[in-house]
């Protein structure tokens, strides 16, 4: 063997324990370099010769940006999303049944939150660690490539704090890429260059939103945070104001007519799209029939559009608590698809002969065209349920009303879960500050037509999944699926349930449901009702689309799908699109393509439905910083961690925070196993749903956060004393200040 080959074998070997015996961190050719000692250019360049052999040869591995691992990704590197929760560390969510992987800021590898990232396990679960450690070696996609924030102009550069979740640094951007922003401006920045480890990431301004505290640039801001569109291309509007008004009396020759039957909508009183309409009739032989009428948008939005690509893009309407913001143009979405009073509308239907136990006889769906003849708010409707007396409609809304009450009743005794969480909403002014805020509660009126949707959405996606030959897997359908809840999580609430004093068995579904139901009748009308409906609900999995027909557990039905709301959900065009092909005598259609428009569909509602709760969140911030500082609050623990208490306030639903270290009467420490705080000195017991009274401390608009001050806890009065806590045994005092 020559003394050559000899040598480069040698120094391949030192090169793979360098990379073996470093794993704290991501290596680059200069840390390498810097170890062995090699300053010469040649050198350099002959052991960067031989960093690429060992490449080749797959025994290191590169980590992008000139770094190397000895980690292959084949059998060692995980891949999930990036939740990065606070400026020192976050989590990598890959997989439901497994614990996230924990991830410094030291090892982020310049991610930010919800990108899709490889991460190496680098410490695994201990029994004392609840999550295994990790370090980002590749980032695989970015969620983002724009950022909205506040901008600060300087003389020859400008810095924009960003508003969005998971980016916790300022980002610098020159002079010559500001774009006319000025101090304090909401602006849109594309990203030049992302952060690195000491590093700031650089921009460039492309959109100016307004001034930071405008109702609308906030409102804007918060869409474009979660990359939500908010104006129409032109063209799309062209091509949606090109759509005749007029229905072909060959169109209305090839439907089903209704429009002699009964009909009417109920929706909220400041609703402009109103997609599904009830007619009902009695029949010769005593039974009622009731059809659901919804808007037919598959007839005006057809594939190969521009109409069709923009609603998939958007997938969903978005609600903000001033405004919607539509899937589809307002031509659609409020004329030619709202099912306005006193007009003809074509219509897709359900329409099913009942009798007065809410038996399904016969069910019969095709395209109508049907004419409203009343619209009701949910308010009027109510009203009529509650005794008004009406000649026409008293006798139908009650009828339909004790069908509604027998589905209600069937879906529990099946197993669904009776979860009431109240709406907040807000009355607000002509520029859209809000002046109060309340909880909107759910009557019978609201109930009514929440059990006639879900009895045309489960019985189109059984009927679909019962066409095909018996033989033969089942048609293709986009249903809606809730899977059961994961079972780590369901311990957790469980445990802390128990600890609450509330029993829930887990056994089986049926005794879940069935002690879940029983939780909350037990809680109804007290104080912790809010608060623990929202903890049961944060742990049952998130409902999805999917073309795999894997039930609803939370409504406890075998089969399910979206079909009543396709002016707002692009699921439900899919879905008329289907179940019409089926009708037509079509074969299964591929699941492939439906599959991949269901994730999106997902994907998109989570987003949506995001960019609403940070609508709410803002609002509810901006309220309580018009309050007197003085006021006094009732409020209920909703969460405690180690750095400070989260009280709801009552009746409002706006959260804040009295942090620990304003608890001056004591030193408090975290008890994370009974979801409470302990004064170490005084024994005070600070505990999840305990009831207090707070005063507002501060108000962040920016951060969306309010600080609270605790006034009392159980009626006894919050003292501002604070005693020197006793140093624990074997630990050494902390020395006096020096004055």
């Amino acid at each position: 063997m020559s003394k050559r080959i000899s040598q480069i074998k040698s120094q391949k070997t030192e090169i793979l324990t360098f990379f073996q015996t470093h794993t704290d961190r991501l290596y680059t050719l200069t840390d390498l370099y810097n170890h062995l000692k090699i300053y010469d250019e040649q050198d350099k360049m002959f052991v960067k010769l031989m960093v690429e052999d060992l490449v080749d040869e797959g025994k290191l591995h590169p980590a992008g940006r000139g770094r190397f691992t000895i980690e292959a990704k084949s059998t060692g590197y995980i891949t999930g999303k990036l939740d990065f929760v606070n400026p020192s560390f976050g989590f990598v969510r890959y997989d439901e049944n497994e614990p996230d992987i924990y991830i410094s800021k030291d090892d982020m590898h310049g991610a930010l939150d919800g990108d899709t990232v490889q991460v190496v396990i680098t410490k695994k679960q201990g029994k004392r660690e609840k999550n295994p450690e990790g370090r980002i070696v590749e980032i695989v996609t970015r969620a983002r490539n724009t950022v909205v924030g506040k901008i600060k102009v300087f003389k020859n550069y400008a810095l924009v704090s960003p508003d969005v979740k998971g980016f916790h640094e300022n980002i610098f951007v020159p002079k010559d890429k500001i774009n006319g922003a000025t101090s304090d401006d909401l602006v849109i920045v594309e990203l030049i260059t992302y952060p690195q480890l000491g590093i700031q990431a650089s921009g460039e301004v492309k959109a100016v939103l307004g001034k930071s505290g405008d109702n609308n640039a906030e409102m804007n801001a918060i869409m474009a945070e979660f990359g939500l569109p908010v104006d129409f291309p032109q063209a799309v509007l062209d091509q949606a104001a090109a759509i005749s008004e007029a229905i072909p009396e060959e169109e209305i020759k090839k439907r089903r007519d209704v429009r002699d039957i009964l009909t009417f909508t109920i929706d909220p009183f400041d609703a402009k799209d109103f997609d599904d309409a009830l007619s009902f009739r009695t029949l010769e032989n005593g039974n009622y029939e009731v059809g659901i009428h919804i808007a037919d948008v598959s007839h005006y939005v057809r594939p190969g559009t521009l109409l069709e690509e923009e609603a998939l893009k958007r997938a969903t309407s978005v609600y903000l608590v001033d405004r919607t913001i539509p899937m589809l143009p307002e031509k659609l979405s409020n004329n030619l698809c709202s099912l306005r009073p006193h007009e003809d509308k074509l219509v897709f239907s359900a329409i099913f002969e009942m009798n007065d136990k809410a038996e399904v006889l016969k069910e019969w769906f095709g395209r109508c065209i049907m004419h409203s003849d009343r619209r009701f708010t949910y308010e009027e409707a109510q009203e009529i349920l509650d005794g008004k007396e009406d000649e026409t409609y008293s006798p139908v809304l009650h009828t339909l009303n004790n069908m509604a009450h027998i589905l209600r009743d069937e879906r529990f005794k099946k197993g669904a879960f009776n979860f009431e969480t109240d709406e907040v909403k807000f009355r607000l002014d002509e520029e859209g500050k809000p002046l109060g805020i309340y909880q909107k509660v759910r009557k019978d009126a609201h109930k009514l037509i929440e059990e006639f949707m879900l009895l045309a959405n489960r019985r189109v996606a059984t009927f679909v999944h019962n066409k095909g030959p018996k033989d033969q897997e089942p048609y293709t359908m986009v249903y809606r699926v809730h899977e059961p809840p994961n079972p780590s999580k369901l311990e957790t609430f469980v445990r802390f349930a128990n600890k609450m004093g509330f029993s829930i068995k887990s056994g089986s579904t049926q005794q879940l449901s069935q002690s879940l139901n029983r939780l909350m009748t037990e809680i109804e009308g007290k104080p912790i009702q809010n608060v623990l409906e929202s903890l049961a609900v944060r742990t049952m999995s998130k409902a999805r689309y999917s073309t795999q027909n894997l039930g609803h557990f939370g409504l406890a039905f075998d089969h399910y799908s979206h079909f009543t709301s396709p002016i707002r959900r692009y699921p439900d065009i899919m879905a008329h699109r289907m179940l019409q092909h089926y009708l037509d005598g079509g074969k299964s259609l591929p699941a492939a393509e439906f599959e991949q428009k269901a994730e999106h569909s997902s994907a998109m509602e989570k987003l949506a439905a995001e960019a609403e709760r940070a609508s709410i969140k803002y609002k509810q911030v901006e309220y309580m910083s018009l309050q007197a500082r003085n006021v006094v609050y009732n409020g209920l623990v909703s969460g405690v961690t180690d750095f400070g208490i989260f009280v709801e306030l009552e009746g409002m639903g706006a959260e804040g925070m009295v942090r620990l270290a304003d608890l001056t009467d004591d030193y408090y420490e975290f008890d994370a196993d009974n979801y409470r705080v302990v004064g170490r000195k005084s024994g005070r017991v600070i505990g999840f749903g305990e009831e207090l009274k707070v005063k507002v401390k501060t108000t962040d608009l920016d951060r969306r956060s309010i600080d609270l001050e605790l006034v009392s806890i159980a009626g006894k009065t919050f003292t501002k004393k604070a005693p020197k806590p006793k140093p624990r045994r074997g630990k050494i005092p902390a020395p006096k200040r020096r004055r």
